[in-house]
């Protein structure tokens, strides 16, 4: 591998959360990454240990060749229970993405993102809030996808390892985009492209930055949902009005 290689990996590990590694010295030590990163010690760092995977971003990478890498994906407990790895969905050149958390029941027996309940409403949000404000595109113009790919058992939230590994997927999704902006729905998407610790009613409704990008970070439908919160439903719909006029106008 080479230094810039290596570099590449490092940044994305730190993107996603890690603040160290570990060189193989004795006794061993734990490194922040910052440190790694500025000197490059590319023969005394090791990578991070993890299943083997893809590229980081090859070069020209499309959807296409990034569905082909996952594969039948075995890299983390969460092929144990899922039916079908569930890619992405919509228009490969949309200007908007929109990221969530996993799939759920539906999702998982139809292989598409975002079609049971809390898919519907998304649907209805972006072609209802499209059509009051005068954009005409529907949910087919923009692209959606999750933050892991399989099922999570009883719908529980991806454990940190399982991000970990199927982020490297998002983040070739995204390069292969390249989004005018990304709609982060719920918090895990949100600490996904953000690693972020706030709550996400403090970071919703502003813009953030995901390697240059813009990201606009809203509530999930399925919150807007399970709870009957008016409040909450008035702020989403202003995120997504906003997130549509900066793209689209």
């Amino acid at each position: 591998m080479s230094a810039d290689e290596l570099r590449s990996y490092l940044e994305l590990y730190r993107d996603l959360g890690f603040d160290s590694v570990y060189i193989r010295k004795s006794p061993v030590r734990p490194v922040a990454l910052s440190e790694v990163i500025v000197a490059q010690p590319a023969t005394a760092v090791a990578p991070a240990p993890a299943p083997a995977l893809p590229g980081l971003a090859p070069e020209d990478d499309t959807l296409e060749q990034i569905r082909l890498d996952i594969g039948d994906c075995k890299r983390c407990r969460l092929c144990e229970g899922r039916q079908t790895v569930v890619f992405g969905s919509g228009n490969p050149r949309s200007p908007l993405v929109f990221v969530g958390e996993g799939p759920g029941a539906d999702e998982d027996e139809q292989g598409l993102p975002f079609v049971g309940r809390a898919g519907q409403l998304l649907t209805q949000m972006i072609e209802n809030t499209a059509a009051k404000e005068g954009i005409p595109i529907r949910r087919s113009d923009v692209y959606i996808c999750n933050v892991v790919k399989c099922r999570p058992p009883e719908n529980r939230t991806p454990l940190p390892d399982e991000m970990e590994i199927c982020g490297q997927f998002l983040f070739r999704q995204l390069m292969a985009i390249k989004p005018k902006a990304i709609c982060a729905l719920g918090s895990t998407a949100m600490k996904a492209l953000l690693n972020s610790k706030e709550g996400i009613t403090r970071l919703r409704g502003k813009w953030h930055k995901w390697r240059d990008i813009p990201v606009m970070i809203t509530y999930h439908p399925s919150y807007l949902l399970r709870q009957y919160n008016q409040q909450a439903k008035r702020e989403a719909w202003e995120d997504l009005k906003a997130l549509l006029h900066f793209v689209f106008d």
